[in-house]
């Protein structure tokens, strides 16, 4: 069994398609498919369902495909780990991120770079939280920063980076009076722009609203926080964000950014990395580099013009 017959069955798992598979993989389908058919007389098993089409994977191609991508990746480990002790680490490190923790990137992946000036990072931003690990357990990513809940750590590492609780954005129009704070039950009251439910901050801000018997409907859903922001910026509608997100985009013109009280609601946000061992050691310095900030300290820090920026 050679590594390159495991790349090219997983090709074809991924693609679903022979063709494609093998323009991915940069060989020509004949000989795809002769190192796939050569796999399978070496295990004595069928992988792959064969008509005319690809038609799916059999059971024990379900199996193999999972222990493929395992070998695959801890082969791909290994050869960063030689090339780290001769040279540093190099290559391109994949980080997944959903909306929440997208605009603190900036921090710990200048952390990484500047300890590891040779590597290069790859940012797959606005995914899902079920969807991050699904990419971190077929190794697919190398780590990921967001929301994991107890549920979501199967064959994760997960290690906490910093808590954010959450902040109404409003225009001056919208307000009534003229308090350091709103509550959840009265940010119920007004017309809300909000992440799409598929997002874990969503979620969050949902079960914050449940909990105090508020039922919201957003007039305006979105997966972009850039659009969150043009729609909260434009007067006729409210939001709420993480407070980590003001460092990065700070409130403009008429727009206000409040503290949610009753309750005090927050979330711990924490990278993520797949928990086999040795496992990417690019991966394990992106850890090192992101938990070295203290980043609960610096977003703990007051933000200059709190509420406003005018």
């Amino acid at each position: 069994m050679l590594f390159r017959q495991l790349e090219y069955f997983v090709a074809v798992a991924r693609e679903r398609h022979f063709a494609r598979a093998a323009e991915t993989c940069y060989v020509s389908q004949p000989a795809l498919s002769a190192a796939i058919a050569k796999l399978e007389r070496e295990l004595n098993v069928t992988l792959i369902n064969r008509g005319h089409t690809y038609q799916g994977l059999t059971p024990e191609g379900e199996r193999l495909v999972v222990w493929a991508k395992r070998i695959l990746a801890e082969q791909d480990a290994f050869k960063a780990e030689v090339a780290a002790v001769q040279s540093g680490i190099t290559g391109t490190l994949r980080l997944g991120t959903d909306p929440t923790a997208s605009t603190t990137l900036a921090m710990p992946v200048a952390a990484f770079c500047a300890a590891h000036p040779l590597a290069k990072v790859q940012v797959r931003a606005r995914l899902s939280t079920d969807e991050l690990h699904r990419q971190i357990r077929d190794f697919e990513l190398d780590v990921a920063i967001a929301h994991f809940d107890p549920g979501d750590r199967e064959g994760l590492q997960v290690v906490p980076l910093y808590q954010e609780r959450y902040m109404l954005l409003v225009a001056d129009d919208q307000l009534m009076s003229q308090a350091g704070t709103m509550t959840w039950a009265e940010a119920a009251q007004l017309p809300l722009a909000l992440l799409t439910p598929d997002m874990r901050i969503r979620r969050l801000i949902d079960d914050v609203f449940a909990e105090k018997g508020c039922v919201v409907t957003p007039q305006v859903e979105t997966d972009s926080i850039a659009a969150l922001y043009a729609h909260v910026g434009g007067g006729a509608w409210a939001s709420i964000v993480p407070h980590t997100w003001l460092r990065a985009m700070p409130v403009i013109g008429r727009t206000r950014a409040l503290p949610l009280v009753d309750p005090e609601a927050g979330a711990q946000v924490s990278v993520a990395i797949h928990a086999g061992t040795p496992g990417s050691v690019a991966a394990r310095a992106f850890v090192n580099a992101a938990t070295g900030l203290a980043l609960d300290e610096v977003f703990g820090q007051p933000l200059p013009h709190e509420h406003r920026v005018r």
